[in-house]
């Protein structure tokens, strides 16, 4: 990590610095009493207690007559429900765009809210090292951020003879996808997607406006983001749409896909919807739907700086957000109230015929706070149809699976990772019981309530409370 970047780091990280010089890594832990949550098959297991050491579980014992070992940090479970860590699989963490410093200060939101892991979007080479550098501090105990299981790297290509090079650069800085974004066109997403299948590199992102959704699921792309062309494929005139796009790319695709919106919204049809839904479901192509980000945009305030988080904000994102709000202001989204209305629809067909989804976010676009929104997007997909349960699965289970860990991640269970919320209420009741948290475990390091706390302090209070 450059220099500049380091201090920039430290300073904005100081709350999250002095909550790791308290929470400390314990020999072992036992979390005794808890009803522990199967996201997986639904069979709760009431009564257990949850033994930790080195960082994984070790064991889930019946309460009455477990055995502590010695030594061991105690966690009184009575009452409260364990789950596993939640991932939000689509955040931004760096400002390739404005070059600006890394949003190093979104990383304790992440954990106060239960978020130990997530889904880099939109690194380039230099972020790569960054995070590199992250991931030790956090493994040594001297930073508290979620894991950053997996970043990818924009492909972009001009022309589809630079798709090679353009694969190979992502593939040589270390990524774990290829990006793509809704302005490439038809003739250079192929090329992408033939490059990066050369390498054996996955590719992701928004299904380009080119492109149609079944399209992108059968030629290989692992995920679609935004809901980005589900639109138009769950409308009546999805072939009409695409044939006016045809040979466009860059600004002018987008611009005419933007200008088409109002027609997309009005062709929906729940019909097609479910055709399209029963083949997106056979074709192995996970969707991220950001739900979060259409019910901001539909349900969006007049005062912003109002919002007691506001203060979590570095000063250049508060800067950020008050001129794209300003903008937003300025150009009402006549259609915000319809895209939502559309979103949630075409979740809840999807639920219906089980697309696999996992929980995002998009953070921190403006007012998308990084870490209080996972939670907010789960409330949301549970709006769209998904039971609590099922939701709880798209932060957990799913991304575990979709990302080779099960094995590991995702549920809790022996051997898995001690990624953990404990919560005060039961999620599986009223999924706004996740925002009831009262501790933290992150492999295996325990944050009780005031460390939680400690982290959600303004950067400049924050500042003043650095170990010397």
């Amino acid at each position: 990590m450059h220099i500049a970047a380091r201090s920039c780091v430290s300073a904005l990280l100081a709350c999250a610095c002095f909550v790791a010089a308290r929470a400390g890594t314990a020999a072992s832990v036992a979390i005794v009493d808890v009803t522990v949550v199967d996201v997986a098959g639904g069979h709760d297991l009431p009564h257990r207690t949850v033994l930790v050491d080195g960082g994984r579980i070790t064991a889930i014992l019946r309460a009455d007559g477990a055995h502590l070992p010695d030594g061991a940090e105690r966690i009184d479970g009575r009452g409260r429900w364990l789950v596993p860590g939640l991932v939000d699989m689509h955040v931004h963490l760096f400002n390739t765009y404005s070059h600006r410093p890394p949003n190093a200060w979104a990383l304790p939101l992440f954990v106060a809210n239960g978020v130990t892991g997530v889904r880099e979007m939109a690194a380039d080479a230099a972020s790569i090292a960054v995070l590199r550098q992250w991931r030790r501090e956090t493994d040594a105990g001297e930073r508290v951020a979620p894991r950053v299981l997996a970043a990818g790297i924009a492909g972009r290509a001009r022309e589809p003879a630079d798709a090679q090079a353009a694969v190979a650069a992502v593939a040589a800085a270390g990524a774990d996808f290829v990006k793509v974004f809704s302005d490439v066109g038809a003739a250079q997403w192929q090329a992408i997607l033939d490059a990066a299948r050369a390498r054996a590199i996955p590719v992701a992102g928004h299904v380009p406006a080119s492109i149609a959704l079944l399209d992108a699921a059968a030629q290989g792309q692992r995920t679609g983001e935004h809901l980005m062309q589900a639109y138009e494929a769950c409308s009546s005139i999805e072939g009409v749409l695409l044939s006016e796009r045809a040979g466009l790319a860059g600004e002018a695709l987008v611009a005419t896909r933007d200008a088409q919106e109002g027609r997309v919204l009005d062709a929906f049809d729940r019909a097609t919807c479910r055709r399209i839904a029963h083949r997106l479901a056979a074709s192995g192509q996970w969707q991220v739907p950001t739900l979060v980000l259409a019910w901001t945009e539909a349900h969006r305030g007049s005062a912003p700086h109002a919002d007691p988080r506001w203060a979590l904000l570095r000063a250049d994102e508060r800067e950020r957000w008050t001129r794209i709000l300003g903008e937003i202001a300025a150009h009402p989204d006549r259609l915000a109230q319809r895209r939502w209305q559309v979103s949630r629809a075409i979740v809840a067909t999807w639920r219906r015929a089980g697309v696999p989804m996992m929980a995002g976010t998009d953070a921190p676009m403006p007012e998308v706070y990084p870490g209080f929104s996972l939670l907010d997007e789960l409330e949301r997909l549970v709006d769209a149809g998904l039971t609590p349960r099922e939701a709880l699965r798209t932060a957990t289970l799913a991304p575990a699976r979709f990302l080779g860990l099960e094995a590991t991640s995702g549920t809790v269970a022996p051997g898995r990772r001690a990624d953990l919320v404990l919560l005060a209420a039961d999620p599986t009741r009223d999924i706004r019981n996740t925002r009831r948290i009262d501790a933290v475990l992150l492999g295996g390091r325990v944050l009780r309530r005031a460390d939680l706390d400690a982290l959600l302090q303004p950067p400049a209070m924050a500042a003043r409370r650095t170990p010397r």
